[in-house]
């Protein structure tokens, strides 16, 4: 990571895990538990209490990347490996043979690559073109 900062200090951690707790628990109040109508099942809840629940229940998950900074903030990433391909489809309406749309998502998925591992594009592309293709790290099982 190319930040001066690789983890926080356990004061401020547990500064920002009191402030979620509290966002968290006054959440909760403003979406009290809804009553049972009937005398079976479950209570359906509504969404925004579903959401607070899960945010308490997976506290540690969602605040994973605080305590891990490999570990992004959001998931625009894995968003924006897919935008192009609906972006694509949509555009064009479809792919209109399987080889094409198998050679955009081989070739995306290169960029991608590329990207993730803090390459240039542009020289990965011209590497490719001249035989010597981009190939990430391999990173043993145990270090994972």
């Amino acid at each position: 990571m190319g930040s001066e900062y690789q983890n926080l200090d356990s004061i401020k951690i547990k500064e920002f895990e009191k402030r979620y707790d509290e966002i968290v628990e006054k959440g909760l109040k403003i979406n009290p538990l809804l009553q049972r109508v009937k005398k079976r099942g479950r209570v359906k809840q509504t969404p925004p209490r579903n959401l607070l629940v899960r945010l308490k229940d997976f506290k540690t998950e969602t605040l994973r990347f605080m305590y891990d900074f490999d570990v992004p903030f959001d998931n625009n990433l894995g968003e924006r490996d897919i935008q192009m391909t609906k972006l694509k489809q949509k555009i064009s309406g479809c792919f209109r043979i399987i080889e094409g749309a198998q050679r955009f998502c081989r070739i995306r998925g290169y960029i991608s690559t590329v990207r993730k591992n803090g390459g240039k594009v542009i020289d990965a592309i011209q590497d490719a073109f001249n035989g010597e293709p981009f190939i990430p790290p391999v990173i043993p099982p145990n270090n994972m």
